[in-house]
């Protein structure tokens, strides 16, 4: 059968940027997870599990995934719970010890 040249080439396929696959990733989120296992002659001597979730905040947000807003290294606000527990926590020592109170140990403060 000969070609027709004058027949139209079919459309080229769609192409996408970068940025618009990295938006859909983002926005529908992605799951890597792999388990690495080191045994020598039926004895586990290492395993590693390897999980890694790329999503935007908001996405992550609404699955429940939020751990990076009780970080202290990576939330201004963790931070400063993180000193206010110390000080809580110096303060009550202090206190059992004018109070004569055991601490958690079991012997008195």
């Amino acid at each position: 059968m000969p070609i027709d040249p004058y027949r139209a080439a079919p459309p080229p396929a769609r192409q996408e940027s970068l940025a618009d696959l990295l938006e859909r990733v983002l926005d529908k989120g992605i799951v890597i997870a792999g388990d690495i296992q080191i045994n020598l002659v039926d004895v586990e001597l290492l395993t590693i599990k390897l999980r890694l979730l790329v999503a935007s905040v908001d996405r992550a947000r609404e699955m429940g995934i939020d751990w990076w807003e009780s970080d202290p290294a990576l939330s201004r606000s963790a931070g400063r719970l993180v000193e206010e527990n110390r000080d809580l926590q110096q303060r009550l020592e202090r206190l059992e010890q004018r109070a004569g109170i055991e601490d958690g140990d079991g012997r008195a403060s």
